[in-house]
């Protein structure tokens, strides 16, 4: 029996050579995890607030915040393409270049994300009366003020979103974990003020998100000078822009900035499907949405990690260590996503019981969330932690191509089928949620397993 766990020790613990110990492996997943929780739970409380103002408030955030997640979507992508890039070169020890990678990345995070925020003013009209489907004027009225103010929020979360993926790309994970709490804390004490306090309306929902976002963007702008960091700007008037960088961070980041989009842009299409089948429907979607970013807290912490983990296994040429962090990763996934699943559907009465819901809603919201709980704790973890490793190994077409057919055929054309056609709907929306996550599993586990991706050369 000893023998036993002697040998289970010695196969989950690193050699001395690997580059993350288990305590540096632990460092830098837990502050994921608190800063993942914090971002849900803060989305949870949000929709918990708003639902004070009504059920037209709750299906305006829920619109808008698809367009605006979109976008930070997108600026995520680019993001992390630098990080990994950036990742490449600590692998490397070459720091040098590491620096001007997360140089190059801030340039073009922050010029593209204030153009985009003056195109989304543009077509704020457009896009509130065609995009979001049939809504009624309530709803409509609540959008168009909700859209003004948090838009203005765009260029924070890309330079935010700069910072953190750099920190995190250096084993870092606790500094964007303490600017999280901080930015979160702002969010709730402000929309607990404006909501309870003053009595605002969806104002009250979208200024402190605004505040928050512009603090951590400005607190991220100064610590990403600090010197003592690996990666860091020596000096934001210095800056120059260094084509060859650059295009390595497009490299990486268009094909996964159009995957990220093209994914977010289903969700815009399937919300503009499940807003025909009424506001009740449009609720337990966003009751849904919000409660259901707890399910998988384990897998979305441990696709950052890996990330991180495998861009610098990469930068080493050594995929055996690679391998050994995928199994490791994989099984803390797993462990996350049946504690957070099992706990969702043990209190789940009592969860939605804080939400000013109808009897329709509520009915409705318990549907969709069992169903995401129970099937999500097998196939989340397969379908997005195999794409996090094979764009670290710059395998990033692949994973464009699958993620993008599997959302328009699976998600999209199956959820038109089930939803309308059959007439199932919200509920047959969600189901090609599931279909559309074993279509991912199956083809990322065989390309993992192909050893394909190992031949990608890192750039």
């Amino acid at each position: 029996m000893l023998n036993y766990f002697y040998t289970l020790k010695n196969k989950w613990t690193p050699k001395p050579s690997y580059l993350f110990s288990n305590s540096a492996l632990l460092a830098l997943i837990i502050p994921i995890v608190i800063e993942q929780f914090l971002f849900m739970l803060v989305g949870f409380a949000d929709s918990i607030m708003v639902s004070s103002v009504g059920e037209s408030a709750i299906s305006a955030v829920s619109l808008v915040d698809n367009i605006i997640v979109l976008i930070i979507f997108i600026f995520a992508a680019f993001a992390n393409g630098g990080a990994i890039i950036a990742g490449q070169c600590l692998g490397k020890k070459d720091y040098k270049n590491g620096c001007i990678a997360l140089e190059q990345s801030f340039i073009f995070l922050t010029l593209s994300s204030i153009c985009v925020m003056l195109f989304i003013y543009g077509l704020q009209d457009f896009i509130i009366d065609n995009v979001f489907g049939r809504i009624n004027q309530q709803v409509r009225t609540n959008c168009n003020i909700y859209l003004n103010i948090v838009c203005l929020s765009i260029p924070f979360v890309a330079i935010y979103n700069c910072g953190a993926a750099n920190y995190r790309a250096m084993g870092d994970s606790k500094t964007p974990m303490t600017m999280s709490i901080i930015m979160n804390i702002i969010n709730v004490l402000g929309n607990a003020l404006l909501l309870y306090g003053l009595k605002f309306g969806i104002e009250g929902a979208a200024i402190p998100t605004l505040v928050a976002r512009g603090f951590s963007a400005t607190a991220m702008i100064y610590l990403m000078t600090n010197k003592n960091k690996h990666l860091h700007i020596s000096s934001y008037r210095k800056i120059r822009f260094n084509l060859a960088y650059f295009k390595k961070i497009l490299y990486i980041g268009i094909p996964y900035a159009i995957e990220n989009s093209m994914f977010q842009l289903g969700k815009i299409v399937v919300l503009s499907l499940v807003s025909t089948f009424g506001t009740a429907s449009i609720a337990a979607n966003a009751v849904g949405n919000s409660i259901c970013g707890f399910a998988i807290l384990g897998g979305v912490s441990m696709s950052y990690s890996l990330s991180a983990v495998s861009a610098q296994c990469v930068g080493a040429r050594d995929f055996v260590q690679l391998r050994f962090y995928v199994r490791k990763l994989f099984a803390y996934a797993y462990i996350g996503l049946i504690g957070t699943n099992l706990i969702i559907l043990f209190f789940l009465p009592k969860i939605l019981g804080l939400y000013n819901l109808s009897p329709t809603t509520r009915s409705m919201a318990t549907e969709l969330i069992t169903l995401y709980s129970i099937l999500c704790i097998i196939l989340y973890a397969p379908s997005f932690l195999f794409p996090s490793i094979l764009r670290a190994a710059n395998d990033v077409a692949f994973c464009m191509w699958v993620s993008m057919i599997s959302m328009w055929v699976f998600r999209i054309g199956i959820a038109y089928v089930l939803g309308e056609t059959l007439d199932l709907g919200v509920f047959g929306v969600w189901l090609a949620i599931i279909i559309d996550w074993v279509i991912r599993s199956s083809v990322f586990f065989l390309r993992y397993r192909s050893n394909v991706w190992q031949k990608k050369l890192a750039l």
